[in-house]
Protein backbone atom coordinates (compact mmCIF):
# COMPACT_ATOMS: atom_id res chain seq x y z
CA UNK A 1 0.00 0.00 0.00
CA UNK A 2 1.51 3.33 -0.99
CA UNK A 3 1.00 6.74 0.53
CA UNK A 4 -0.74 8.00 -2.58
CA UNK A 5 -3.32 5.21 -2.38
CA UNK A 6 -4.45 6.12 1.13
CA UNK A 7 -3.69 9.85 1.21
CA UNK A 8 -1.36 9.46 4.24
CA UNK A 9 0.72 6.63 5.57
CA UNK A 10 -0.62 4.69 8.55
CA UNK A 11 1.76 4.38 11.43
CA UNK A 12 2.41 0.90 12.73
CA UNK A 13 -0.27 -0.07 15.22
CA UNK A 14 -2.76 2.68 14.30
CA UNK A 15 -6.16 1.48 13.13
CA UNK A 16 -9.55 3.07 12.61
CA UNK A 17 -12.87 1.69 13.76
CA UNK A 18 -16.15 1.79 11.89
CA UNK A 19 -16.77 5.41 12.93
CA UNK A 20 -13.40 6.57 11.65
CA UNK A 21 -12.00 7.06 15.19
CA UNK A 22 -8.33 6.36 15.71
CA UNK A 23 -7.55 3.45 18.02
CA UNK A 24 -4.34 1.74 18.99
CA UNK A 25 -4.09 -1.86 17.78
CA UNK A 26 -1.50 -4.57 17.55
CA UNK A 27 1.41 -3.37 15.35
CA UNK A 28 1.88 -5.04 11.96
CA UNK A 29 5.65 -4.82 11.63
CA UNK A 30 7.71 -7.80 12.75
CA UNK A 31 10.13 -5.50 14.60
CA UNK A 32 7.39 -3.95 16.74
CA UNK A 33 5.61 -7.23 17.44
CA UNK A 34 8.76 -9.08 18.44
CA UNK A 35 9.95 -6.18 20.60
CA UNK A 36 6.63 -5.96 22.44
CA UNK A 37 6.44 -9.72 22.91
CA UNK A 38 9.99 -9.89 24.23
CA UNK A 39 9.40 -6.95 26.59
CA UNK A 40 6.22 -8.60 27.86
CA UNK A 41 8.08 -11.87 28.40
CA UNK A 42 10.97 -10.12 30.17
CA UNK A 43 8.56 -8.19 32.41
CA UNK A 44 6.58 -11.32 33.23
CA UNK A 45 9.71 -13.31 34.00
CA UNK A 46 11.03 -10.49 36.22
CA UNK A 47 7.73 -10.22 38.10
CA UNK A 48 7.53 -13.99 38.50
CA UNK A 49 11.11 -14.18 39.76
CA UNK A 50 10.45 -11.34 42.20
CA UNK A 51 7.34 -13.05 43.50
CA UNK A 52 9.10 -16.39 43.81
CA UNK A 53 11.84 -14.65 45.77
CA UNK A 54 9.56 -12.61 48.05
CA UNK A 55 7.26 -15.52 48.97
CA UNK A 56 9.93 -17.66 50.64
CA UNK A 57 11.59 -14.53 52.02
CA UNK A 58 8.44 -13.63 53.94
CA UNK A 59 8.14 -17.15 55.31
CA UNK A 60 11.80 -17.10 56.24
CA UNK A 61 11.47 -13.80 58.06
CA UNK A 62 8.37 -15.08 59.91
CA UNK A 63 10.25 -18.19 60.97
CA UNK A 64 13.19 -16.12 62.14
CA UNK A 65 10.87 -13.85 64.17
CA UNK A 66 9.11 -16.81 65.81
CA UNK A 67 12.41 -18.48 66.67
CA UNK A 68 13.69 -15.23 68.12
CA UNK A 69 10.56 -14.87 70.24
CA UNK A 70 10.96 -18.46 71.40
CA UNK A 71 14.63 -17.88 72.27
CA UNK A 72 13.74 -14.78 74.33
CA UNK A 73 11.01 -16.77 76.10
CA UNK A 74 13.44 -19.57 76.88
CA UNK A 75 16.01 -17.11 78.20
CA UNK A 76 13.38 -15.38 80.37
CA UNK A 77 12.08 -18.68 81.77
CA UNK A 78 15.63 -19.67 82.66
CA UNK A 79 16.25 -16.55 84.79
CA UNK A 80 17.14 -17.57 88.38
CA UNK A 81 14.45 -16.75 90.92
CA UNK A 82 11.68 -15.93 88.43
CA UNK A 83 9.66 -19.01 89.39
CA UNK A 84 10.05 -18.19 93.14
CA UNK A 85 9.02 -14.55 92.60
CA UNK A 86 5.93 -15.79 90.73
CA UNK A 87 4.96 -17.93 93.71
CA UNK A 88 5.89 -15.57 96.55
CA UNK A 89 4.39 -12.31 95.24
CA UNK A 90 1.04 -11.15 93.96
CA UNK A 91 0.52 -9.86 90.40
CA UNK A 92 1.37 -6.16 90.52
CA UNK A 93 2.80 -3.51 88.14
CA UNK A 94 5.46 -2.84 90.81
CA UNK A 95 6.27 -6.52 91.48
CA UNK A 96 9.61 -8.17 90.81
CA UNK A 97 8.16 -10.31 87.98
CA UNK A 98 6.99 -7.23 86.06
CA UNK A 99 10.30 -5.47 86.64
CA UNK A 100 12.40 -8.39 85.39
CA UNK A 101 10.14 -8.96 82.37
CA UNK A 102 10.29 -5.29 81.32
CA UNK A 103 14.06 -5.22 81.72
CA UNK A 104 14.41 -8.18 79.39
CA UNK A 105 11.86 -6.73 76.95
CA UNK A 106 13.75 -3.46 76.65
CA UNK A 107 17.10 -5.15 76.22
CA UNK A 108 15.85 -7.60 73.53
CA UNK A 109 13.47 -5.26 71.66
CA UNK A 110 10.52 -7.58 72.05
CA UNK A 111 7.03 -6.12 71.85
CA UNK A 112 5.92 -7.81 75.06
CA UNK A 113 6.96 -10.40 77.64
CA UNK A 114 4.11 -11.95 79.57
CA UNK A 115 4.74 -14.15 82.62
CA UNK A 116 1.63 -16.07 83.70
CA UNK A 117 0.83 -18.51 86.45
CA UNK A 118 -0.56 -21.96 85.89
CA UNK A 119 -4.08 -20.51 85.73
CA UNK A 120 -3.16 -18.20 82.79
CA UNK A 121 -3.21 -14.98 84.85
CA UNK A 122 -0.72 -12.35 83.77
CA UNK A 123 2.01 -11.28 86.20
CA UNK A 124 3.74 -9.03 83.67
CA UNK A 125 2.67 -7.11 80.58
CA UNK A 126 3.68 -4.10 78.54
CA UNK A 127 0.40 -2.44 79.61
CA UNK A 128 0.27 -2.48 83.44
CA UNK A 129 -3.52 -2.45 83.31
CA UNK A 130 -3.47 -5.99 81.84
CA UNK A 131 -1.60 -7.40 84.87
CA UNK A 132 -3.84 -9.67 86.90
CA UNK A 133 -6.08 -10.49 83.98
CA UNK A 134 -6.34 -13.73 82.10
CA UNK A 135 -4.29 -13.99 78.88
CA UNK A 136 -6.16 -13.52 75.59
CA UNK A 137 -4.79 -16.66 73.90
CA UNK A 138 -4.91 -20.29 74.97
CA UNK A 139 -1.86 -21.08 77.22
CA UNK A 140 -2.69 -24.75 77.72
CA UNK A 141 0.05 -26.08 75.42
CA UNK A 142 2.80 -24.15 77.20
CA UNK A 143 1.37 -25.01 80.64
CA UNK A 144 1.39 -28.64 79.55
CA UNK A 145 5.15 -28.48 78.99
CA UNK A 146 5.27 -27.77 75.23
CA UNK A 147 7.16 -25.00 73.48
CA UNK A 148 4.98 -23.10 71.01
CA UNK A 149 5.89 -20.88 68.02
CA UNK A 150 3.12 -19.07 66.15
CA UNK A 151 1.89 -15.87 64.62
CA UNK A 152 -1.27 -14.81 66.34
CA UNK A 153 -3.45 -11.84 67.29
CA UNK A 154 -3.45 -10.56 70.84
CA UNK A 155 -4.24 -7.42 72.80
CA UNK A 156 -1.26 -5.68 71.16
CA UNK A 157 -2.18 -6.79 67.68
CA UNK A 158 -0.64 -9.35 65.33
CA UNK A 159 2.73 -10.66 66.49
CA UNK A 160 5.19 -13.51 66.22
CA UNK A 161 4.99 -15.46 69.47
CA UNK A 162 7.04 -17.94 71.43
CA UNK A 163 5.69 -19.70 74.53
CA UNK A 164 7.62 -21.92 76.96
CA UNK A 165 6.72 -23.45 80.35
CA UNK A 166 8.12 -21.84 83.57
CA UNK A 167 9.57 -24.51 85.84
CA UNK A 168 10.83 -24.62 89.41
CA UNK A 169 14.22 -26.08 90.29
CA UNK A 170 12.68 -29.53 90.67
CA UNK A 171 11.08 -29.29 87.20
CA UNK A 172 7.48 -28.69 88.24
CA UNK A 173 5.58 -26.29 85.95
CA UNK A 174 4.38 -23.24 87.86
CA UNK A 175 3.50 -21.03 84.90
CA UNK A 176 4.54 -20.00 81.39
CA UNK A 177 6.40 -17.23 79.57
CA UNK A 178 4.99 -15.74 76.37
CA UNK A 179 7.12 -13.40 74.24
CA UNK A 180 5.83 -11.50 71.25
CA UNK A 181 7.62 -9.64 68.45
CA UNK A 182 5.47 -7.19 66.49
CA UNK A 183 4.52 -8.62 63.08
CA UNK A 184 4.81 -5.17 61.63
CA UNK A 185 8.53 -5.26 62.30
CA UNK A 186 8.84 -8.43 60.22
CA UNK A 187 6.82 -6.84 57.45
CA UNK A 188 9.02 -3.74 57.66
CA UNK A 189 12.07 -5.91 57.13
CA UNK A 190 10.39 -7.50 54.15
CA UNK A 191 9.36 -4.17 52.71
CA UNK A 192 12.82 -2.74 53.29
CA UNK A 193 14.26 -5.55 51.17
CA UNK A 194 11.88 -4.83 48.28
CA UNK A 195 13.62 -1.66 46.92
CA UNK A 196 16.94 -3.46 46.59
CA UNK A 197 15.23 -6.42 45.02
CA UNK A 198 13.34 -4.19 42.62
CA UNK A 199 16.59 -2.45 41.72
CA UNK A 200 18.10 -5.77 40.70
CA UNK A 201 14.90 -6.74 38.93
CA UNK A 202 14.82 -3.39 37.15
CA UNK A 203 18.43 -3.87 36.04
CA UNK A 204 17.62 -7.32 34.75
CA UNK A 205 14.56 -5.94 32.98
CA UNK A 206 16.64 -3.17 31.41
CA UNK A 207 19.20 -5.69 30.15
CA UNK A 208 16.38 -7.87 28.82
CA UNK A 209 14.79 -4.88 27.08
CA UNK A 210 18.12 -3.93 25.48
CA UNK A 211 18.66 -7.49 24.31
CA UNK A 212 15.09 -7.60 22.97
CA UNK A 213 15.71 -4.37 21.07
CA UNK A 214 18.96 -5.67 19.55
CA UNK A 215 17.32 -8.95 18.52
CA UNK A 216 14.32 -7.10 17.10
CA UNK A 217 16.54 -4.75 15.11
CA UNK A 218 18.47 -7.67 13.67
CA UNK A 219 15.23 -9.42 12.83
CA UNK A 220 13.98 -6.21 11.24
CA UNK A 221 16.99 -6.09 8.93
CA UNK A 222 16.66 -9.75 8.08
CA UNK A 223 12.95 -9.48 7.29
CA UNK A 224 13.28 -6.10 5.54
CA UNK A 225 10.79 -4.59 8.01
CA UNK A 226 7.90 -6.64 6.63
CA UNK A 227 4.81 -7.64 8.55
CA UNK A 228 4.12 -11.28 9.38
CA UNK A 229 1.19 -11.23 6.97
CA UNK A 230 3.47 -9.94 4.22
CA UNK A 231 6.02 -12.67 4.92
CA UNK A 232 3.27 -15.30 4.87
CA UNK A 233 1.94 -13.93 1.58
CA UNK A 234 5.43 -13.87 0.06
CA UNK A 235 5.99 -17.47 1.13
CA UNK A 236 2.70 -18.56 -0.43
CA UNK A 237 3.50 -16.66 -3.63
CA UNK A 238 6.99 -18.16 -3.73
CA UNK A 239 5.65 -21.69 -3.37
CA UNK A 240 3.08 -21.07 -6.13
CA UNK A 241 5.71 -19.55 -8.40
CA UNK A 242 8.34 -22.25 -7.83
CA UNK A 243 5.94 -25.09 -8.45
CA UNK A 244 4.14 -23.33 -11.29
CA UNK A 245 7.01 -22.26 -13.57
CA UNK A 246 8.28 -24.61 -16.25
CA UNK A 247 11.91 -24.11 -15.27
CA UNK A 248 13.76 -26.21 -12.74
CA UNK A 249 14.96 -24.46 -9.58
CA UNK A 250 17.40 -26.01 -7.10
CA UNK A 251 18.52 -24.13 -3.96
CA UNK A 252 21.64 -25.26 -2.11
CA UNK A 253 22.92 -24.24 1.31
CA UNK A 254 26.51 -23.34 2.19
CA UNK A 255 27.36 -27.01 2.83
CA UNK A 256 26.15 -28.16 -0.59
CA UNK A 257 22.93 -29.73 0.64
CA UNK A 258 19.69 -29.45 -1.33
CA UNK A 259 17.53 -26.89 0.44
CA UNK A 260 14.72 -26.58 -2.10
CA UNK A 261 13.81 -28.26 -5.38
CA UNK A 262 10.66 -27.52 -7.35
CA UNK A 263 8.53 -29.93 -9.37
CA UNK A 264 10.22 -29.21 -12.70
CA UNK A 265 13.70 -29.75 -11.26
CA UNK A 266 12.54 -33.05 -9.76
CA UNK A 267 11.34 -34.13 -13.21
CA UNK A 268 14.49 -33.02 -15.03
CA UNK A 269 16.95 -34.45 -12.51
CA UNK A 270 14.99 -37.57 -11.65
CA UNK A 271 14.91 -36.90 -7.89
CA UNK A 272 12.09 -36.58 -5.36
CA UNK A 273 11.03 -34.49 -2.34
CA UNK A 274 12.71 -37.02 -0.03
CA UNK A 275 16.10 -35.90 -1.35
CA UNK A 276 15.69 -32.44 0.18
CA UNK A 277 18.29 -31.92 2.90
CA UNK A 278 20.76 -34.42 1.42
CA UNK A 279 24.15 -33.49 -0.11
CA UNK A 280 24.02 -32.79 -3.83
CA UNK A 281 26.88 -35.21 -4.58
CA UNK A 282 25.02 -38.00 -2.79
CA UNK A 283 21.73 -37.40 -4.62
CA UNK A 284 23.02 -36.90 -8.19
CA UNK A 285 26.28 -38.81 -8.04
CA UNK A 286 29.49 -37.74 -9.79
CA UNK A 287 29.22 -36.12 -13.20
CA UNK A 288 29.05 -32.86 -15.05
CA UNK A 289 25.52 -32.07 -13.83
CA UNK A 290 26.69 -32.27 -10.21
CA UNK A 291 29.78 -30.18 -10.97
CA UNK A 292 27.71 -27.48 -12.69
CA UNK A 293 25.12 -27.23 -9.90
CA UNK A 294 27.82 -27.29 -7.20
CA UNK A 295 29.73 -24.45 -8.87
CA UNK A 296 32.82 -26.49 -9.74
CA UNK A 297 32.21 -25.59 -13.39
CA UNK A 298 31.54 -21.89 -13.91
CA UNK A 299 29.97 -19.93 -16.74
CA UNK A 300 26.63 -18.92 -18.17
CA UNK A 301 24.17 -21.23 -19.94
CA UNK A 302 26.21 -24.34 -19.23
CA UNK A 303 25.11 -27.44 -21.11
CA UNK A 304 24.78 -30.74 -19.31
CA UNK A 305 23.10 -34.07 -19.96
CA UNK A 306 20.98 -35.82 -17.34
CA UNK A 307 19.59 -39.13 -18.52
CA UNK A 308 18.46 -38.52 -22.07
CA UNK A 309 17.78 -34.83 -21.48
CA UNK A 310 19.90 -31.88 -22.57
CA UNK A 311 19.80 -29.20 -19.86
CA UNK A 312 20.98 -25.60 -19.72
CA UNK A 313 22.06 -24.58 -16.22
CA UNK A 314 22.76 -21.23 -14.60
CA UNK A 315 23.96 -20.77 -11.03
CA UNK A 316 23.66 -17.68 -8.81
CA UNK A 317 25.42 -17.59 -5.39
CA UNK A 318 23.49 -16.27 -2.37
CA UNK A 319 24.66 -14.13 0.56
CA UNK A 320 24.64 -17.04 3.01
CA UNK A 321 27.18 -19.04 1.01
CA UNK A 322 24.62 -21.17 -0.82
CA UNK A 323 23.38 -20.88 -4.38
CA UNK A 324 20.27 -21.08 -6.54
CA UNK A 325 20.54 -22.95 -9.83
CA UNK A 326 18.03 -22.86 -12.68
CA UNK A 327 17.59 -25.62 -15.25
CA UNK A 328 15.98 -25.41 -18.68
CA UNK A 329 15.11 -28.42 -20.78
CA UNK A 330 16.69 -28.00 -24.21
CA UNK A 331 16.18 -31.57 -25.36
CA UNK A 332 13.51 -30.72 -27.92
CA UNK A 333 15.32 -27.54 -28.97
CA UNK A 334 18.57 -29.44 -29.41
CA UNK A 335 16.79 -32.10 -31.42
CA UNK A 336 15.13 -29.48 -33.59
CA UNK A 337 18.47 -27.73 -34.05
CA UNK A 338 20.11 -30.94 -35.15
CA UNK A 339 17.22 -31.66 -37.48
CA UNK A 340 17.67 -28.16 -38.87
CA UNK A 341 21.36 -28.82 -39.38
CA UNK A 342 20.47 -32.09 -41.08
CA UNK A 343 17.88 -30.36 -43.22
CA UNK A 344 20.41 -27.73 -44.23
CA UNK A 345 22.85 -30.47 -45.09
CA UNK A 346 20.22 -32.23 -47.17
CA UNK A 347 19.36 -28.96 -48.91
CA UNK A 348 23.02 -28.42 -49.73
CA UNK A 349 23.26 -32.02 -50.91
CA UNK A 350 20.13 -31.62 -53.05
CA UNK A 351 21.50 -28.38 -54.44
CA UNK A 352 24.73 -30.12 -55.31
CA UNK A 353 22.81 -33.08 -56.75
CA UNK A 354 20.71 -30.71 -58.79
CA UNK A 355 23.86 -29.16 -60.20
CA UNK A 356 25.38 -32.59 -60.83
CA UNK A 357 22.11 -33.82 -62.34
CA UNK A 358 22.07 -30.85 -64.68
CA UNK A 359 25.62 -31.66 -65.78
CA UNK A 360 24.66 -35.28 -66.36
CA UNK A 361 21.56 -34.26 -68.34
CA UNK A 362 23.67 -31.94 -70.48
CA UNK A 363 26.12 -34.79 -71.06
CA UNK A 364 23.29 -37.15 -71.96
CA UNK A 365 21.77 -34.53 -74.28
CA UNK A 366 25.10 -34.06 -76.02
CA UNK A 367 25.52 -37.80 -76.50
CA UNK A 368 22.04 -38.05 -78.03
CA UNK A 369 22.59 -35.08 -80.33
CA UNK A 370 25.85 -36.65 -81.51
CA UNK A 371 24.02 -39.89 -82.19
CA UNK A 372 26.07 -41.83 -79.70
CA UNK A 373 23.15 -43.82 -78.47
CA UNK A 374 25.07 -46.78 -77.10
CA UNK A 375 27.36 -44.46 -75.10
CA UNK A 376 24.26 -42.64 -73.77
CA UNK A 377 22.69 -45.91 -72.59
CA UNK A 378 25.97 -46.95 -70.95
CA UNK A 379 26.29 -43.57 -69.21
CA UNK A 380 22.75 -43.70 -67.79
CA UNK A 381 23.20 -47.30 -66.64
CA UNK A 382 26.42 -46.42 -64.84
CA UNK A 383 24.94 -43.41 -63.02
CA UNK A 384 21.80 -45.25 -61.93
CA UNK A 385 23.76 -48.32 -60.93
CA UNK A 386 25.94 -46.46 -58.45
CA UNK A 387 22.97 -45.20 -56.39
CA UNK A 388 21.10 -48.48 -56.70
CA UNK A 389 24.15 -50.43 -55.58
CA UNK A 390 24.54 -48.28 -52.49
CA UNK A 391 20.88 -48.64 -51.47
CA UNK A 392 20.87 -52.39 -52.15
CA UNK A 393 24.09 -52.88 -50.20
CA UNK A 394 22.60 -51.10 -47.13
CA UNK A 395 19.20 -52.82 -47.22
CA UNK A 396 20.77 -56.26 -47.64
CA UNK A 397 22.82 -55.89 -44.48
CA UNK A 398 20.66 -53.56 -42.33
CA UNK A 399 17.09 -54.83 -42.13
CA UNK A 400 15.71 -52.14 -39.84
CA UNK A 401 14.03 -49.57 -42.15
CA UNK A 402 14.88 -46.49 -40.06
CA UNK A 403 18.58 -47.36 -39.83
CA UNK A 404 18.71 -48.34 -43.50
CA UNK A 405 17.14 -45.06 -44.55
CA UNK A 406 19.53 -43.14 -42.30
CA UNK A 407 22.60 -44.82 -43.77
CA UNK A 408 21.38 -44.31 -47.37
CA UNK A 409 20.84 -40.62 -46.63
CA UNK A 410 24.24 -40.33 -44.95
CA UNK A 411 25.83 -42.02 -47.96
CA UNK A 412 24.36 -39.36 -50.24
CA UNK A 413 25.59 -36.56 -47.98
CA UNK A 414 29.02 -38.21 -47.77
CA UNK A 415 29.23 -38.46 -51.54
CA UNK A 416 28.46 -34.77 -51.95
CA UNK A 417 31.13 -33.91 -49.37
CA UNK A 418 33.65 -36.07 -51.17
CA UNK A 419 33.81 -38.67 -48.42
CA UNK A 420 33.39 -42.36 -49.06
CA UNK A 421 30.87 -44.10 -46.78
CA UNK A 422 31.42 -47.84 -46.71
CA UNK A 423 29.36 -50.54 -45.03
CA UNK A 424 31.63 -53.16 -43.51
CA UNK A 425 31.45 -56.67 -44.87
CA UNK A 426 30.60 -58.16 -41.47
CA UNK A 427 27.56 -55.88 -41.06
CA UNK A 428 24.32 -57.75 -40.46
CA UNK A 429 21.55 -56.30 -38.29
CA UNK A 430 18.15 -58.07 -38.24
CA UNK A 431 14.85 -56.24 -37.98
CA UNK A 432 14.54 -56.83 -34.24
CA UNK A 433 15.68 -53.47 -32.85
CA UNK A 434 13.88 -52.65 -29.58
CA UNK A 435 14.51 -48.86 -29.72
CA UNK A 436 15.11 -47.88 -33.35
CA UNK A 437 14.99 -44.14 -32.58
CA UNK A 438 17.66 -44.44 -29.90
CA UNK A 439 19.91 -46.44 -32.22
CA UNK A 440 19.31 -43.91 -35.00
CA UNK A 441 20.49 -41.19 -32.60
CA UNK A 442 23.65 -43.13 -31.79
CA UNK A 443 24.47 -43.99 -35.43
CA UNK A 444 23.60 -40.52 -36.71
CA UNK A 445 25.82 -38.74 -34.19
CA UNK A 446 28.77 -41.03 -34.77
CA UNK A 447 28.51 -40.86 -38.58
CA UNK A 448 28.18 -37.05 -38.50
CA UNK A 449 31.30 -36.75 -36.35
CA UNK A 450 33.15 -39.20 -38.60
CA UNK A 451 32.22 -37.24 -41.74
CA UNK A 452 33.45 -34.02 -40.14
CA UNK A 453 36.70 -35.69 -39.13
CA UNK A 454 37.34 -37.38 -42.50
CA UNK A 455 36.46 -34.39 -44.69
CA UNK A 456 39.54 -32.71 -46.05
CA UNK A 457 41.90 -35.67 -45.65
CA UNK A 458 43.77 -37.20 -48.62
CA UNK A 459 41.63 -40.33 -48.80
CA UNK A 460 38.45 -39.47 -46.89
CA UNK A 461 36.66 -42.57 -45.73
CA UNK A 462 34.03 -43.52 -43.14
CA UNK A 463 33.35 -47.18 -42.42
CA UNK A 464 30.27 -48.37 -40.54
CA UNK A 465 29.83 -51.83 -39.07
CA UNK A 466 26.61 -53.03 -37.39
CA UNK A 467 26.27 -56.59 -36.19
CA UNK A 468 24.13 -58.58 -33.79
CA UNK A 469 25.58 -60.86 -31.14
CA UNK A 470 22.53 -62.54 -29.67
CA UNK A 471 20.43 -59.69 -28.28
CA UNK A 472 23.43 -57.33 -28.17
CA UNK A 473 24.03 -54.78 -30.93
CA UNK A 474 27.64 -53.78 -31.58
CA UNK A 475 28.33 -50.64 -33.61
CA UNK A 476 31.70 -49.52 -34.97
CA UNK A 477 32.26 -46.29 -36.86
CA UNK A 478 35.76 -45.54 -38.12
CA UNK A 479 37.09 -42.57 -40.04
CA UNK A 480 40.30 -41.55 -41.79
CA UNK A 481 40.59 -38.33 -39.84
CA UNK A 482 43.37 -37.19 -37.50
CA UNK A 483 42.19 -39.48 -34.69
CA UNK A 484 41.74 -38.76 -30.99
CA UNK A 485 44.82 -38.38 -28.73
CA UNK A 486 44.88 -40.88 -25.82
CA UNK A 487 44.63 -38.07 -23.26
CA UNK A 488 41.33 -36.85 -24.74
CA UNK A 489 39.55 -40.17 -25.32
CA UNK A 490 37.43 -39.74 -22.18
CA UNK A 491 37.18 -35.96 -22.41
CA UNK A 492 35.37 -36.03 -25.75
CA UNK A 493 32.37 -37.73 -24.10
CA UNK A 494 31.97 -34.77 -21.69
CA UNK A 495 29.03 -32.44 -22.28
CA UNK A 496 30.05 -29.16 -23.87
CA UNK A 497 33.49 -30.34 -25.09
CA UNK A 498 34.15 -29.83 -28.79
CA UNK A 499 36.95 -28.85 -31.14
CA UNK A 500 34.55 -27.19 -33.60
CA UNK A 501 32.88 -23.80 -33.62
CA UNK A 502 29.34 -23.80 -32.23
CA UNK A 503 26.48 -23.86 -34.75
CA UNK A 504 24.00 -21.06 -35.10
CA UNK A 505 21.32 -22.72 -32.97
CA UNK A 506 23.44 -23.34 -29.87
CA UNK A 507 26.48 -25.17 -28.53
CA UNK A 508 28.32 -28.28 -29.60
CA UNK A 509 29.65 -31.08 -27.44
CA UNK A 510 26.30 -32.82 -26.91
CA UNK A 511 26.27 -35.63 -29.51
CA UNK A 512 28.95 -37.89 -28.06
CA UNK A 513 27.71 -37.25 -24.52
CA UNK A 514 24.25 -38.41 -25.59
CA UNK A 515 25.75 -41.47 -27.27
CA UNK A 516 27.51 -42.57 -24.08
CA UNK A 517 24.52 -41.73 -21.92
CA UNK A 518 22.17 -43.78 -24.14
CA UNK A 519 24.62 -46.68 -24.12
CA UNK A 520 25.11 -46.60 -20.34
CA UNK A 521 21.37 -46.36 -19.77
CA UNK A 522 21.04 -49.74 -21.51
CA UNK A 523 23.94 -51.17 -19.52
CA UNK A 524 26.37 -50.80 -22.43
CA UNK A 525 29.42 -48.71 -23.20
CA UNK A 526 30.83 -46.20 -25.68
CA UNK A 527 34.59 -46.06 -26.29
CA UNK A 528 36.98 -44.57 -28.80
CA UNK A 529 40.30 -45.92 -29.98
CA UNK A 530 42.70 -45.82 -32.90
CA UNK A 531 41.70 -47.19 -36.33
CA UNK A 532 43.99 -49.36 -38.36
CA UNK A 533 45.51 -47.22 -41.04
CA UNK A 534 44.99 -44.01 -39.06
CA UNK A 535 42.03 -42.14 -37.72
CA UNK A 536 39.59 -42.90 -34.93
CA UNK A 537 37.21 -45.78 -34.34
CA UNK A 538 34.18 -45.52 -32.04
CA UNK A 539 32.73 -48.70 -30.58
CA UNK A 540 29.30 -48.78 -28.95
CA UNK A 541 27.94 -51.90 -27.25
CA UNK A 542 24.19 -52.01 -26.55
CA UNK A 543 23.09 -55.08 -24.55
CA UNK A 544 19.53 -56.24 -25.08
CA UNK A 545 19.09 -53.77 -27.94
CA UNK A 546 17.46 -56.54 -30.02
CA UNK A 547 14.29 -58.45 -29.29
CA UNK A 548 14.35 -62.21 -28.95
CA UNK A 549 14.30 -64.04 -32.27
CA UNK A 550 10.83 -65.27 -33.25
CA UNK A 551 10.72 -69.07 -33.49
CA UNK A 552 7.52 -71.00 -34.19
CA UNK A 553 6.81 -74.62 -35.05
CA UNK A 554 6.16 -74.80 -38.78
CA UNK A 555 4.60 -78.24 -38.32
CA UNK A 556 1.70 -76.70 -36.51
CA UNK A 557 -1.51 -77.59 -38.36
CA UNK A 558 -2.43 -75.01 -40.94
CA UNK A 559 1.00 -73.33 -41.06
CA UNK A 560 2.77 -75.95 -43.17
CA UNK A 561 0.00 -75.97 -45.69
CA UNK A 562 -0.09 -72.21 -45.89
CA UNK A 563 3.69 -72.07 -46.40
CA UNK A 564 4.18 -68.98 -44.23
CA UNK A 565 4.81 -67.92 -40.70
CA UNK A 566 2.50 -65.30 -39.30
Amino acid sequence: MTESEEGAPHRSGEQRDGGGRMRIGWPRRVFSQVLLMQLAIATGVTALATGLFLAPLGDQLDDQAMRRALAIAQTTAARPGLAQDLQRTAPSPEGPVQAEAERIRRSTGAEYIVVMDERGVRWSHTSPDEIGHHVSTDPSAALAGQEVMQIDNGTLGRSARGKVPLREADGDIVGAVSVGIAYESVRDRLISAVPGLLAYAGGALAVGALAAYVVSRRLQRRTHDLAFSDISALLAEREAMLHGIREGVVALDARGRIRLVNDEAQRLLGIGPADTGKPLDEVLGPGRTTDVLAGRVTGDDLLTVRGNRVLVANRMPTDDGGAVATLRDRTELERLGRELDGTRGLIDALRAQDHEHANRMHTLLGLLELGLYEEAVEFVTEVVGVHRATAEQVTERVHDPLLAALLVGKATVAAERGVGLRISGDTLLPDRVVDPRGLVTVVGNLVDNALDAAAGTQEPLVEVALRAEGRTAVLRVGDSGPGVPPGQRELIFTEGWSTKDPPSHGQRGIGLALVRRLAERQGGSALVGAREGGGAEFTVVLPEALAEELTEDLTEPGLAEAGEVR
